[in-house]
């Protein structure tokens, strides 16, 4: 019998400590050190195969020899697309976000429409649970095997049995392997048994889905080598108080991490979004003062969306500044243009700010439409509903390019709108749009031109 170990960790930042400390050395974190028992045994839970591995050796960097990436095609479109066209064979993808925002569903609903054989284990719920959610989603897939299992030594023997094409791990978090004499959840039993699934999937170039629990802070619990071991980790977003979810790509060894999902959440399940300004524009019929509309893109994938403000008389001796969505050092410096530059005197509103549908932007290319709606509600005067901005304001009150310009105005012709405020410093290339475009160079003249 090996000798029992004992070691510290920081339920943080997963900081292995020789004794127990009040303050963790590496995250600055106080009272996250905890004691776990750890006791590894030579047996390894997923053995290698007994084949011969090649030996690497070093070479030229023009020997190499490219191959192309084999992906695995979810028939989920806005998966495919944050992922960078499917699921490579072999990779490691992490799901996390906040508790009941739907990440079993979406990994559940890519086991019931995804054209291979799937072996979805679920620590956290029973068979009849799953297969209850499943009628709800109304697909069927016949290769999707169900597993309610949490000791990875008996997940490894029903994978050697069923040999599945893709494998769900609903969560990581639930996971314990018996190398390790530590309770589920932990420091190292997160890392030992991802470790073993990484492993897996490399040996046999088969995709693992994992879904990981979120801490207090937003944060993936767990060791945040955790979110370095992995080749993809994704974040599910959204508001439980609304339909919508957003799911955007922190970290993806195989693409691009500036793309976006967007799903509606319905009693059958997330349905994909594929044109986003129908949930992030409000449909209203009166024009109403302190709306905008912007032209963002996340990823390639231009967006409109809804801007709103509200500017009133400060009630107390401090005018109140809140965002929602937006930056609340990038709005106090936009206010600070406005009075110091063209003349509007707001020191004494209270501003409020919103962008609609819950998401996050930080593309500056909003900028205008901000001071728009600022200045539309400032006023009490409505800004036509037909008009959509994508400009930068500089700090002397210029109107400045921003990036992509002709994408922004293809998407707003295609949605119906007339008019396109953007910078006249912009090279448009193409000239032949049916949008009539407005270009300002300060913001006076966008002041001019919106409320004349």
């Amino acid at each position: 019998m090996a000798k029992t170990k004992t070691t510290f960790f920081c339920q943080n930042c997963g900081t292995q400590h020789a004794k127990w400390v009040g303050q963790c050395g590496a995250c600055k974190e106080w009272n996250t050190i905890v004691e776990e028992v750890i006791k590894k045994e030579e047996k390894r839970v997923w053995k290698q195969s007994t084949t011969a591995k090649q030996v690497s050796k070093p070479l030229k960097i023009a020997d190499i020899q490219l191959n192309p990436e084999e992906r695995v095609i979810t028939n989920n479109n806005e998966l495919d697309t944050v992922l960078g066209g499917g699921l490579v064979k072999g990779s490691v993808t992490l799901l996390g976000g906040e508790p009941g925002i739907g990440k079993s569903t979406l990994l559940l609903q890519v086991a019931l429409t995804i054209n291979q054989k799937v072996l979805y284990v679920s620590g956290e719920e029973s068979q009849s649970q799953i297969k209850m959610r499943a009628e709800r989603l109304e697909s069927n897939n016949s290769n999707c095997l169900v597993l309610t299992e949490t000791n990875t030594q008996q997940i490894f023997k029903n994978i050697e049995e069923t040999e599945p094409e893709v494998l769900v791990i609903d969560s990581i978090q639930t996971l314990h392997t018996n190398a390790i004499e530590a309770s589920p959840g932990s420091i190292s039993q997160i890392r030992e048994t991802s470790a073993e699934l990484i492993k897996f999937a490399k040996e046999t170039a088969t995709p693992v889905l994992l879904i990981g629990h979120i801490n207090k802070e937003g944060h993936i619990a767990g060791p945040k080598i955790l979110e370095h071991m992995v080749d993809v980790v994704l974040q599910f977003e959204g508001d439980r108080n609304h339909t919508y979810r957003i799911l955007r790509s922190q970290k993806n060894r195989f693409g691009s991490t500036s793309e976006l999902g967007i799903y509606e959440m319905l009693s059958s399940g997330l349905r994909e979004i594929s044109n986003p300004s129908e949930i992030l524009i409000s449909k209203k019929d009166d024009d109403l003062s302190g709306t905008a509309i912007a032209s963002t893109l996340e990823g390639i994938r231009p967006l409109m969306i809804e801007i709103q403000a509200l500017v009133s008389t400060a009630v107390y001796g401090t005018p109140q500044r809140s965002t929602t969505g937006y930056n609340l050092k990038r709005l106090n410096m936009l206010l600070a243009v406005l009075e110091k530059r063209a003349g509007f005197k707001l020191g004494a509103k209270d501003v409020f700010l919103n962008i609609t549908g819950g998401i996050n932007v930080d593309d500056p290319a909003i900028d205008l439409a901000v001071v728009a709606a600022i200045l539309s509600s400032n006023q009490d005067l409505a800004i036509n509903p037909n008009v959509c901005f994508a400009a930068e304001v500089g700090l002397a009150g210029e109107i400045r390019p921003v990036s992509k310009i002709d994408q922004r105005i293809l998407e707003a012709e295609k949605l119906g709108y007339k008019s396109f405020v953007a910078s006249k410093y912009n090279k448009i290339t193409s000239k032949n749009h049916s949008i009539k475009l407005i270009l300002v160079g300060k913001i006076e003249e966008a002041f001019a031109t919106l409320f004349a």
